[in-house]
């Protein structure tokens, strides 16, 4: 079954950087000079996605005039003769089918993805977390769109961490089915390090058979009073098949400031326009340290 939709979970609050996020979604943070979010996209456009739905919630209306398109703009960069940048803005509106749903309550993860069910409808979709940037040849999406088609089946990305960055993720237990993939027995939510079945953390990337809704809603609160969807996989996992893919690329968390500017870093890094001039400022700096 062709994957053609994916759900951008753009609703949280962003409370790592505030101040900045009392007035800018942390979704627009940018890296260089293109927002987290714009990233996640266009890694969805490269993997054959052609319906986005991006999930808000208040004071996320930055978000969708992005998307939007900007004719004064459009029409200003054209008598300036600047058709780099004419084009860049231009994309922006024309990448994608791009709809937005709210989320009202901000009642969990799980909670946004139901918000938006009746835009998905029974299609089997993908999901994004935008903290999540993932650089790669082949989206990482992309990949586990490729063990859908083969399995039919729920796929979660997943990656090793530290014995003691467990508690941050979501946990799987695994049963290796071939190289870097996994039938998924149980999921926990931030286990303590006592608690953790392995080291195969999820992040931010899954495709998903429809029955995932149908689980959502009837997943009850959980931490905080809120509909998670790591509790809906585990529940899933109990009555089907469900796969942790480890996919290949280098992630970034863009959900903290460390991880925005190690982004920001990499991807300068690998720019002909500002790879060197960044080279040499570094160099600068460590002659310069004590």
């Amino acid at each position: 079954m062709r994957v053609r939709k994916a759900v951008i979970l753009a609703a949280g609050f962003g409370t790592r950087f505030l101040p900045e996020t009392k007035s800018v979604p942390k979704e627009m943070i940018p890296l260089i000079d293109r927002p987290v979010i714009q990233y996640v996209v266009e890694e969805a456009v490269a993997a054959g996605l052609t319906e986005i739905v991006i999930v808000t919630a208040l004071n996320k209306a930055a978000i969708e005039d992005y998307f939007d398109k900007d004719e004064q703009l459009e029409t200003l960069l054209a008598k300036k003769g600047d058709e780099k940048r004419l084009a860049d803005v231009r994309r922006l509106s024309e990448m994608a089918d791009i709809v937005f749903v709210r989320q009202k309550g901000r009642a969990g993860n799980g909670h946004a993805v139901l918000a938006a069910r009746s835009v998905v409808g029974s299609e089997p979709f993908a999901i994004f977390f935008p903290d999540d940037v993932i650089i790669h040849d082949t989206p990482a999406i992309g990949q586990l769109i490729s063990v859908f088609q083969r399995s039919g089946s729920t796929v979660l990305a997943v990656q090793e961490v530290p014995p003691q960055e467990v508690v941050q993720y979501g946990v799987i237990e695994p049963e290796t089915v071939e190289p870097r993939l996994h039938k998924i027995r149980r999921i926990i939510e931030k286990p303590s390090i006592e608690e953790a079945p392995s080291n195969l953390a999820t992040v931010g990337r899954f495709v998903v058979t429809p029955r995932l809704i149908d689980a959502l809603a009837q997943t009850p609160p959980g931490r905080a009073g809120e509909v998670w969807l790591m509790d809906a996989f585990d529940s899933l996992a109990q009555e089907e098949t469900v796969y942790g893919y480890q996919y290949e690329g280098e992630r970034f968390d863009c959900g903290q400031p460390l991880g925005v500017l190690k982004a920001s870093l990499r991807l300068a890094a690998g720019r002909p326009d500002l790879g060197p001039p960044l080279l040499e400022y570094s160099r600068s700096l460590t002659a310069e340290a004590p």
